[in-house]
């Protein structure tokens, strides 16, 4: 009867606790709104180079509304993401391209994240130890880094502003380097 009485205060702390933290990240979401911070409209499109000089230089930093965002011309595409890494905020900037299980990733330079250019998934690679024979695969985290949409126009190349109404683990980064404003590489 005790271990009954015990795993049923065991399971209220539990669910107490999944309220208070589902509450806790409504009001976070609420407190940046009345922030009063003035974003663009999801569809207006923000300026970010020429086309020819990104294709030159492979990738430029540059800030939309506020947020740090990288851009890659890699193998004929142009790719954008939030400049920090969703693991510990490494500059994606500074990191390598490499095709990973046929998708080409950037590569945290801190920690050696690989996140997908074209989705924004974290990779991993992991063996099944129950396998005879395990061998590694790559195996997806689930989307991780927000991506944000590329647009060419007439050698001009633009990029939409971030729909928040959806949120990804780089976006902790992304406000936490908001106010920094300088790319700053430190740990």
């Amino acid at each position: 009867m005790l271990d009954l009485v015990i795993l049923s205060l065991h399971f209220l702390v539990c669910v107490l606790i999944s309220l208070v933290i589902w509450y806790g990240s409504q009001d976070k979401d609420l407190h940046n709104v009345s922030k009063g911070t003035a974003e663009m409209e999801h569809d207006a499109l923000v300026y970010v180079g020429r086309e020819d000089d990104i294709k030159k230089s492979q990738r430029i930093t540059t800030k939309v509304n506020g947020r740090e965002v990288v851009v890659f011309y890699h193998e004929g595409k142009f790719y954008a993401m939030d400049a920090r890494c969703y693991h510990a905020g490494g500059p994606l900037h500074l990191g390598d391209i490499e095709d990973i299980n046929g998708q080409s990733c950037i590569i945290c330079p801190w920690h050696q994240y690989k996140i997908t250019l074209e989705t924004g998934e974290g990779l991993y690679q992991a063996i099944n130890p129950l396998e005879p024979s395990p061998t590694p695969r790559w195996l997806s985290k689930g989307v991780k880094q927000r991506i944000h949409k590329v647009t060419v126009d007439n050698g001009n190349i633009y990029v939409s502003p971030p729909d928040l109404s959806v949120s990804f683990d780089s976006d902790y980064y992304a406000d936490k380097y908001k106010s920094n404003g300088d790319f700053a590489v430190g740990k």
